[in-house]
């Protein structure tokens, strides 16, 4: 396990890559609403993905802190696209792979996340089924030795730049949630096609679309964790999503404060910096003393998910509290800004639109108002 100061360091050459390979272009990469493929490729180069998968698979063998730092500066810089998109590929993908795949799907997709010759996508919502994954209408259905996947998913990250997908079918749609089975789907397959990129209100730099499947044929040896498992296995890998969305909120929350501070003590009204003024210093006191608890209770959870404690409770606790307190931080540090924050040219206000999906994917807030009640009240 790395120590503090080597963490510190590793947080170091993150700020770098994201100073001198995305800064300079990350406004044009948002106007163009998506970024380049090939900076998978470099994050690759640069030690950037997938640093917690066994280096017998060609990672570093790190663990989640290391990871999820990657995830917390590009939120911390105002990038929210990207590490949305890092998220996905590195903490939901890659985990799957790492812990429900068998021998040769670990060979085969793993050392290729490392490197970024490989971008993962999970393929779980569509039009009719978000929250309630039972909904699930794509079929797996047996074909000879192998299955035949038929159906659509929508709202997928890196959608337009992926190469692996884990996907969510109904392998018995009578069965329940005792029907759901993950496949790991190559993008190459025949009857395999991307739809448009989708335009959002926020995460404009963020590639998500469309996937269609139609006769896709995929092998046995292609299902992940066991047939009729999904939804099993993806509910004991949900705690560590929600966990990195929640560590990225927090993130984003300190970055909006930090460059709120610098603006207010630059901007002059009533012939002084409006840092200066109470109401400034009262509202800026009070986001940072909630985003220093939330800090402590998401650095809690962290801890407790590597010694493999942490739990669907505690996951949902950080991810609701945080993504919340991301869009009260967004909206109360734009007000500061006043009417320059509501220019394009201040980062404050991508940062106001790119919160708002926090509180909708990884599990919607009212989501985790049920699993915390379930837990505390029952059911």
């Amino acid at each position: 396990m790395l120590d503090k100061n080597e963490i510190e360091l590793f947080r170091d050459n993150v700020k770098k890559f994201l100073e001198n390979e995305v800064a300079p272009h990350y406004n044009q990469w948002e106007k163009a609403e998506i970024f380049p493929r090939e900076l998978w490729n470099k994050m690759g180069e640069n030690g950037l993905l997938c640093v917690d998968v066994p280096e017998e698979y060609g990672g570093f063998g790190a663990n989640f802190r290391l990871s999820a730092v990657i995830v917390e500066e590009a939120s911390r810089a105002g990038f929210s696209s990207l590490a949305s998109n890092i998220s996905v590929h590195s903490d939901i993908v890659a985990p799957y792979i790492l812990h429900l795949g068998n021998e040769e799907q670990k060979k085969t997709w793993l050392p290729k996340m490392v490197t970024g010759e490989a971008v993962g996508a999970i393929g779980m919502t569509e039009p009719g089924a978000g929250s309630d994954l039972q909904g699930l209408k794509a079929r797996a259905d047996k074909d000879g030795d192998g299955y035949s996947i038929n159906g659509q998913k929508t709202f997928i990250t890196n959608g337009q730049h992926c190469d692996v997908i884990v996907l969510a079918t109904k392998t018995d749609p009578n069965a329940g949630s005792k029907g759901m089975t993950l496949f790991t789907v190559d993008c190459t397959l025949d009857g395999f096609a991307r739809g448009r990129n989708l335009e959002k209100m926020g995460l404009h730099a963020a590639d998500t679309s469309e996937l269609f499947f139609e006769n896709v044929k995929v092998g046995a040896e292609q299902i992940l964790g066991g047939e009729g498992k999904g939804f099993a296995n993806l509910m004991n890998e949900l705690p560590r999503e929600r966990l990195i969305l929640a560590l990225g909120a927090v993130a984003a929350c300190e970055g909006m404060i930090e460059r709120t501070i610098e603006y207010t003590k630059e901007r002059m009204a009533f012939g002084k910096p409006i840092s200066s003024l109470q109401n400034t210093r009262f509202v800026l006191a009070d986001l940072h003393a909630q985003v220093v608890i939330n800090r402590a209770y998401c650095e809690q959870c962290i801890e407790q998910y590597d010694r493999s404690e942490l739990t669907a409770t505690n996951a949902s606790i950080a991810k609701l509290t945080a993504t919340e307190l991301q869009g009260v931080v967004a909206d109360k540090c734009l007000q500061l800004f006043g009417g320059y924050g509501y220019m394009q040219e201040y980062p404050i206000s991508r940062d106001y639109v790119d919160a708002r999906i926090q509180r909708i994917y990884g599990g919607t807030s009212e989501i985790m108002k049920e699993i915390i009640s379930r837990d505390i009240i029952g059911r």
